[in-house]
């Protein structure tokens, strides 16, 4: 399968596909196709995936497309001004990702709801105690709010984080939370009490304008009495 990524600030992800193979979406990702690729939509392995699904943010349903013939296409696009990352998982590799992220895989891919195990994380984890795992041989798509910054993190490297800005990790990152100290910080530094803390070995991808930020922001500048 060959694909190409362009676009802004609205960014799309074409997918070029032969006769027999296919392309697994959320539902409404799809922009255009060519006229031979047949479309099935199922909860990809039943009730309990669906439903997990759900939980972490996507669909219950997801729609299939399969080429019938050679030279076709598919389009899929971004719901929301920032990047699509494409992640080849081939040979083992796993990620971690936020909430909603999935945008289109290839059928081999296996998409999981990933819950953070630690109590604290669990409870005061915000954005990142719910997740999504994606794991196969072949490619996902993930689309992520506003532009992404990607670190490299080193064995036992710590980076601290607002839980919204976390697009993804590699799975051998560790995430928790740490509390934010001092009164004064807590009740007027406008960070909650809580952070992420992102421990290395690994990858992560930071984006710069999550949506739920983005509409804190809308709402915050509408007078109480037009709400």
């Amino acid at each position: 399968m060959k694909y190409e990524i362009k676009g802004t600030p609205f960014p799309i992800v074409t997918c070029y596909l032969e006769k027999g193979e296919a392309m697994v979406s959320e539902k409404g990702a799809m922009s255009w196709m060519t006229d031979k690729l047949k479309m099935e939509t199922s909860t990809r392995g039943g009730f309990m995936k669906g439903l997990g699904r759900m939980l972490s943010g996507d669909s219950f349903f997801l729609n299939t497309y399969t080429a019938e013939g050679d030279n076709q296409f598919i389009t899929f696009g971004s719901s929301f001004p920032g990047r699509i990352l494409d992640f080849d998982l081939s040979g083992g590799k796993t990620i971690i990702a936020q909430k909603s992220a999935l945008l289109a895989m290839e059928p081999t891919i296996e998409a999981a709801t990933h819950f953070k195990k630690k109590i604290g994380a669990g409870f005061f984890g915000g954005e990142g105690f719910i997740m999504q795992k994606f794991s196969g041989e072949g490619f996902v798509f993930l689309e992520i709010d506003g532009d992404i910054i990607e670190y490299d993190l080193k064995a036992g490297e710590r980076l601290l984080i607002d839980q919204g800005n976390l697009a993804a990790m590699e799975d051998t990152v560790q995430f928790d939370v740490t509390t934010v100290s001092g009164a004064k910080n807590i009740l007027f530094g406008g960070e909650g009490l809580f952070l992420g803390t992102l421990t290395g070995p690994g990858k992560v991808w930071i984006q710069t304008m999550p949506v739920a930020g983005l509409v804190n922001l809308v709402l915050s500048k509408i007078p109480l009495n037009s709400r």
